[in-house]
C-alpha cells in the first residue's frame, strides 16, 4: 500500500504519509494515485497545481475561496519544513472554527488534504521550503478570501511569533468578522 490515511482533529482533513520504493539509486514515490484516494474516501478532480518557495519565517494564509470555486487542496512540502494548518470555516460543521495542524517535510514523506470549506495556511519552520499543492478548482481572484492567521479566536498554535506576512494576509478578517454566512460551502 503506498498511502497511509490518518484523519485529524477535523476528521475531514486527512494526513497522508507516503511509502516511497527505496534502493541504491534512491527512491520512486507515488504523490496521488486515484484509486488509493478514492477508496480512503478522498475524492475530488485536480485541475490547477501550484508551487511556492517560501523562506524561514514566511507564513501563507489563511486563504480559501469562496463558492462556486471552493478549493479542496492536497499539499506536499517537496523541500525543507512546514507547519500547516487547515480551519473548519463550514457554518454547521461540528468543527467550525477548530484547526488541524501538521508539520509537513521532505523527510517526513507525507501530505495533507484539506477539503473545500477550510481556510489554510502555512509557515516555513526550515531555511527554504517548497511547498507543492493540487487544487480542485482553479484559482478565482473574485472568490479569494481569507482569515486572520493570528485570530485568538482559532487558538492556532503557530510556532512562530512574528512571522513574515504579504500587507494582504495582514488585513484579512477575523473569523467573526469574515462574513461566512454568505458563503454556503456543500461538505
Amino acid at each position: 500500500m503506498p498511502f497511509e490515511f490518518t484523519p485529524l482533529a477535523i476528521p475531514d482533513v486527512v494526513l497522508v504519509t507516503l511509502r516511497p520504493f527505496e534502493d541504491a539509486r534512491g527512491f520512486l514515490m507515488e504523490t496521488y494515485k486515484a484509486s488509493e484516494f478514492a477508496a480512503a474516501g478522498l475524492t475530488g478532480r485536480f485541475v490547477q497545481d501550484n508551487l511556492s518557495r517560501s523562506s524561514r519565517g514566511v507564513l501563507r494564509g489563511l486563504h480559501f475561496q469562496a463558492p462556486p470555486g471552493a478549493q479542496g487542496k492536497l499539499v506536499l512540502c517537496s523541500n525543507g519544513e512546514i507547519f500547516d494548518v487547515a480551519v473548519d470555516i463550514r457554518r454547521g460543521s461540528p468543527t467550525f472554527g477548530k484547526a488541524a495542524c501538521a508539520e509537513l517535510s521532505a523527510a517526513r514523506r507525507s501530505m495533507l488534504w484539506i477539503p473545500p470549506g477550510l481556510a489554510h495556511g502555512f509557515v516555513v519552520l526550515s531555511e527554504t521550503a517548497d511547498v507543492l499543492y493540487k487544487c480542485t478548482a482553479e484559482y478565482d481572484p473574485a472568490l479569494d478570501r481569507g482569515i486572520l492567521w493570528n485570530d485568538p479566536a482559532l487558538a492556532i498554535p503557530w510556532p512562530v511569533k512574528d512571522p513574515i506576512l504579504s500587507e494582504k494576509d495582514r488585513r484579512h478578517p477575523r473569523l467573526a468578522e469574515a462574513r461566512l454566512e454568505e458563503l454556503e460551502f456543500h461538505q
